[in-house]
């Protein structure tokens, strides 16, 4: 078993901004200002949405060779829907995501038949798709209370 732990910090700033950081690397995170943000980044269900069409989009570079499928471009439009009634506690409604849709759009000479079992196996194989569709153990770790 190949298991590999990815970490990831993120720490509140000044309102609901956010830096959050993972390795060398940082992505501010707001809420734009209808939300009661200052819009200087992506809110994280944006970032989840961005993950996942990252994600499928690195799966098809991976693989693409292997199913003899030429990428000329390939980019993914994703969309969700959320009742924020959930998340600002007016109604018993799920704070998250009730649907997310995505679309590939891929420019490719390959045949149709050979893109289609390519994009089954990449919607497949996709970490980011997986822990959306699938339930995962979200385990609150510890809290540290500091003076």
């Amino acid at each position: 078993m190949a298991i590999q732990t990815f970490k990831a910090t993120a720490h509140l700033q000044d309102g609901v901004q956010v830096k959050t950081k993972s390795r060398n690397f940082e992505l501010t995170i707001d809420e734009p200002k209808s939300l009661g943000g200052t819009d200087t980044g992506m809110n994280p269900v944006e970032a989840l949405l961005a993950s996942l069409g990252a994600c499928q989009s690195i799966v098809a570079r991976v693989y693409a060779q292997k199913f003899d499928v030429k990428l000329d471009d390939f980019s993914v439009d994703v969309e969700g829907d959320i009742d924020l009634d959930g998340f600002f506690d007016k109604s018993d409604v799920r704070p998250g995501y009730s649907d997310i849709r995505y679309t590939f759009r891929i420019t490719t000479d390959s045949p149709k038949e050979k893109v289609e079992k390519f994009v089954r196996f990449l919607e497949s194989k996709c970490p980011v798709g997986d822990s959306i569709a699938n339930p995962v153990n979200l385990t609150l770790n510890s809290i540290i209370i500091e003076n």
